[in-house]
């Protein structure tokens, strides 16, 4: 997705409402930690670290592995807010962030529930902008955000830590880093990939003394 299409699918869900505030927490949570949605909703209160500098998110990710994310102004305020709507004082370093309550008992937020909320906002942003993706789907918020990181010129061993990918081809591969692009980029001067070879010297009449500049005297 665009930067615009992440903006536009961000201004649906109506913050003044429970649910509403709810869903767009959590949008801006993802986008902005580009964190997988299982880890997303594995995300319990104790997790969660906002009152420091510089507020963080411990992510545990695929084979239990283990990663801190930083959490921007934006994020923190809203989940603030979320934290005291949802939360209050009643909440334990054990439960889930984003939970479901079902006959009383509260249960992590599922991957399904996920679903059909962006495909909800998504419709009504699309009409406003035609960017925004009709099947929309969790993990286009990961690989949107990791895309913006690359085009801010974030490079690839940074963007593969945030992600928690085992290897940076892994992230290569993913944000469809093609040869093409890797060999634009290592090129920094002008005609570094012209493969043309102009001749700064005669073989015929120059030599190597005359290119050094060391001329045999005249005898």
């Amino acid at each position: 997705m665009s930067r615009e299409a992440v903006k536009a699918i961000l201004a649906e869900p109506d913050s003044k409402t429970k649910v509403g505030l709810r869903d767009l927490t959590l949008m801006i949570t993802l986008y902005g930690t580009a964190a997988r949605i299982s880890e997303l909703l594995s995300i319990r209160i104790g997790d969660l670290h906002l009152d420091g500098s510089k507020p963080y998110v411990i992510i545990t990710g695929k084979g239990g592995k283990i990663r801190t994310l930083y959490l921007l102004p934006k994020a923190v305020g809203f989940l603030r807010l979320y934290m005291k709507k949802y939360h209050g004082s009643n909440g334990g370093k054990e439960d889930f962030l984003f939970y479901s309550s079902i006959k009383g008992r509260t249960t992590a937020f599922s991957q399904q529930a996920v679903f059909k909320l962006l495909r909800k906002y998504a419709a009504a942003a699309h009409e406003k902008c035609d960017a925004v993706p009709l099947e929309l789907h969790a993990h286009q918020f990961r690989h949107a955000k990791a895309t913006h990181w690359l085009e801010y010129g974030m490079n690839v061993v940074q963007i593969s830590f945030l992600l928690g990918h085992s290897s940076v081809e892994t992230t290569m591969v993913y944000l469809d880093i093609t040869t093409e692009q890797e060999m634009s980029a290592l090129a920094t001067i002008e005609g570094e990939k012209n493969q043309k070879v102009s001749a700064k010297w005669n073989p015929k009449t120059d030599t190597l003394s005359d290119l050094c500049g060391l001329r045999r005297p005249k005898s």
